[in-house]
């Protein structure tokens, strides 16, 4: 008897909640993805009982400065939550290449998040939700240049409350110290990197999106300022959120 995900409501058969699909992306990311990842860098992963009681579809809020980023979640998240995690990538740049669109879906899962300003992917988001499928998204919009974590746009905390499905805070430690922003490949000698997993955030009643945010932000920063002060990775400079806007979902 096939045992029904519970993440899943009433799940449809395309790639996003497809169970051959979910099998196929085991394969690629616990088993050729977490291999080369985890043999090239020394992760550390943290906070697997703070996400023990997540259940349905949430929003994976990180911050972002490395290409490491999405695989060191995807990869370090317990396989019941990220089954059938579907991760925001840029509509202009992954989805614009046949070979670069069906590698993101087959490690990813992926999903556009259009970042030209136009209506056309607007919306994706809320249906995955809608549906039952978590969110991978990075608020900050781009990978830091600096390593620096810049300010997070509201759009995730927006669609959270739109949606009401909580945001799972995770800080992501020397990613752009392991593999900074131009290169392609991780430095050699095993660098060490630090995925750090928070507590289900929901917001507040009377709270807006953009408090919602720096909420959120806040908590990112001392997960990562914690993880940093703990281990044998170097703090990273943490500018304080000073705006928010409304653009960080579709």
């Amino acid at each position: 008897m096939t045992e029904k995900h519970p993440q899943l409501v009433h799940p449809p058969k395309d790639r996003f909640t497809s169970p051959v699909m979910a099998g196929m992306r085991f394969i690629a990311q616990r088993v050729v993805l977490k291999s080369v990842v985890w043999s090239i860098t020394r992760v550390s992963v943290r906070g697997h009982d703070a996400v023990k009681g997540v259940q349905g579809a949430f929003i994976a809020v990180a911050n972002h400065s490395s290409h490491l980023d999405a695989p060191l979640i995807m990869c370090a998240l317990p396989r019941r939550l990220g089954r059938y995690l579907a991760a925001g990538a840029a509509a202009d740049y992954f989805f614009d290449i046949w070979w670069r669109r069906i590698l993101t879906a087959l490690f990813f899962n992926a999903f556009p998040i259009d970042r030209t300003g136009t209506a056309q992917k607007q919306g994706v988001s809320k249906k995955l939700l809608a549906r039952g499928v978590p969110l991978l998204v990075f608020p900050e919009g781009t990978r830091s240049k600096t390593g620096e974590m810049a300010d997070f746009k509201a759009g995730a905390a927006a669609l959270s409350i739109a949606c009401d499905v909580p945001c799972v805070p995770i800080a992501l430690v020397g990613a752009s110290l392991a593999m900074p922003r131009g290169r392609n490949w991780p430095i050699p000698g095993r660098p060490p990197v630090a995925v750090v997993f928070g507590e289900p955030m929901l917001g507040r009643p009377g709270e807006t999106p953009d408090q919602f945010s720096a909420r959120i932000a806040r908590e990112v920063r001392r997960l990562h300022s914690d993880a940093a002060g703990t281990s044998s990775i170097p703090a990273l400079p943490v500018r304080s959120t000073t705006r928010n806007s409304m653009k960080g979902a579709a």
